[in-house]
């Protein structure tokens, strides 16, 4: 049976070499050929920039209460933004906005990582006894941080 197999190959391919010339050259181009796109996609790789580090921010408050005198309730919230390591992040974009997300306020951390946001006369939404302040940290090189329910505000 194994005798027949090498029979079924035409005759004239032993007698004429015209399909195996350049076959080794062939051969060699285009594995230099390969190495050299793996090589270009290695390095590509190597190249690609490094993910965006975590970062959260704490404030000094969890819940600040608003006299329900109709007078006037400013108050100063002190965030601090930290990366994972719990590290100050420098020079870092908050934003905060007030229970009604009608104003909002910003600040850049200073090199400890804190900001002290002023917020004046913050104001609770339309028929509730509560609200919260939200906010937004952003820094090139960290992913954004977004809570929507940073502070609790409420009518005392």
């Amino acid at each position: 049976m194994a005798g027949e197999k090498l029979h079924i190959l035409p005759e004239n391919l032993k007698e004429n070499e015209s399909g195996t010339v350049g076959l080794p050259i062939r051969i060699v181009v285009l594995s230099i050929v390969g190495f050299i796109g793996f090589y270009a996609i290695l390095s590509a790789l190597s190249a690609a920039p490094a993910p965006a580090e975590p970062m959260y921010a704490i404030a000094n408050v969890s819940t600040f209460s608003l006299h329900s005198g109709g007078e006037e309730s400013n108050f100063s919230l002190q965030i601090s933004v930290l990366d994972r390591e719990n590290r100050g992040v420098v020079e870092a974009n908050v934003i905060v906005w007030s229970p009604d997300r009608k104003k909002a306020y910003s600040g850049i951390t200073c090199p400890d990582g804190t900001v002290i946001i002023m917020i004046l006369n913050p104001q609770l939404p339309v028929g509730k006894s509560e609200g919260y302040v939200a906010v937004k940290v952003m820094r090139t090189g960290y992913r954004d941080f977004s809570e929507e329910y940073f502070v609790k505000v409420t009518r005392s």
